[in-house]
C-alpha cells in the first residue's frame, strides 16, 4: 500500500492520502522488508528491494512496472525476454520501446535470465524484466526439461542475493479455464509455481487489473 520516495523527507503515499514524515519519525515496521542505511545527513536510502508485479493481458503491469522504475530514482537498466516471432510480437515490442525512457540501458536475454541479473544487478542500480513468464514460455516451448529446471532453479537461487532494486513482471495465467493441450497445460502449470516461488522472494507484490493496482503483499 505503500510507495517510497527518498531525499531530505520521505513520502509515504497511499491511495488517498500523503504524510511527510521527518527521517527520525520513519516507522520501523516499514523497514522488515528491506535494508535500511542511514548516514550521518538523515537521508535514507533502501539498499536492497524486491517487487514482483503480475496481472493478466493489457492489464497495465508493464506500465506501473516503468512507472515504479523511474520513480526510484536510480540507473535504469531493462532486461527483455521477448523474441519477435511474429508480427504481432514484433509490434508488442515496439509499442514497449517506444514507452521506454532513451536513457534506459536495454538487456535481451530470452533464456539465461540469472546471468544477465547477476552481470548487472547493482546496489545503486533498478533492474526491470519484463517479463518472466516470457522467459519461462520460451525455456518451456524449447523442450528441454533439463533446461527449464536449470534456468528456473539459478534465477530462483540468485535472486534473493542480488542487490539493488529488482522490479519483476509476470503475466496471472491460471485464473481462466484449465488448457486443453498438454503443453498447454504444463505451461500454466510452471507459470504458477514460479509465480508463487517468486512472490515469496519479492518485498512487494502489486497484482494489476484494468490498469488498477492490488497490493498483495507489502
Amino acid at each position: 500500500m505503500f510507495g517510497l520516495r527518498y531525499g531530505a523527507a520521505i513520502s509515504i503515499r497511499a491511495i488517498s492520502f500523503e504524510t511527510r514524515l521527518r527521517p527520525t519519525e520513519y516507522p520501523s515496521r516499514l523497514s522488515r522488508s528491506f535494508s535500511i542505511h542511514a548516514p550521518a545527513n538523515g537521508n535514507f536510502r533502501r539498499s536492497t528491494m524486491k517487487e514482483l508485479i503480475i496481472g493478466g493481458s493489457r492489464s497495465g503491469k508493464s506500465r506501473l512496472a516503468e512507472q515504479h522504475a523511474l520513480a526510484c530514482g536510480l540507473p535504469v537498466t531493462y532486461i527483455a525476454t521477448a523474441t519477435a516471432g511474429d508480427e504481432e510480437m514484433a509490434t508488442r515490442i515496439l509499442e514497449h520501446q517506444s514507452r521506454r525512457p532513451a536513457e534506459w540501458a536495454l538487456v535481451e536475454e530470452p533464456l539465461r535470465l540469472a546471468d544477465a541479473l547477476q552481470h548487472h544487478a547493482a546496489q545503486e542500480c533498478c533492474l526491470l524484466v519484463d517479463c518472466l513468464t516470457l522467459w519461462l514460455s520460451n525455456l518451456v516451448c524449447g523442450g528441454e526439461s533439463a533446461r527449464l529446471d536449470e534456468e528456473r532453479n539459478r534465477f530462483l537461487k540468485v535472486l534473493p542475493e542480488l542487490p539493488g532494486h529488482i522490479i519483476l513482471v509476470a503475466s496471472e495465467v491460471g485464473m481462466g479455464i484449465v488448457p486443453m493441450g498438454e503443453l498447454s497445460r504444463r505451461f500454466s502449470d510452471e507459470a504458477g509455481w514460479l509465480n508463487q516461488s517468486v512472490a515469496s522472494i519479492c518485498d512487494e507484490v502489486t497484482l494489476t487489473v484494468a490498469g488498477l493496482p492490488y497490493p498483495l503483499k507489502r
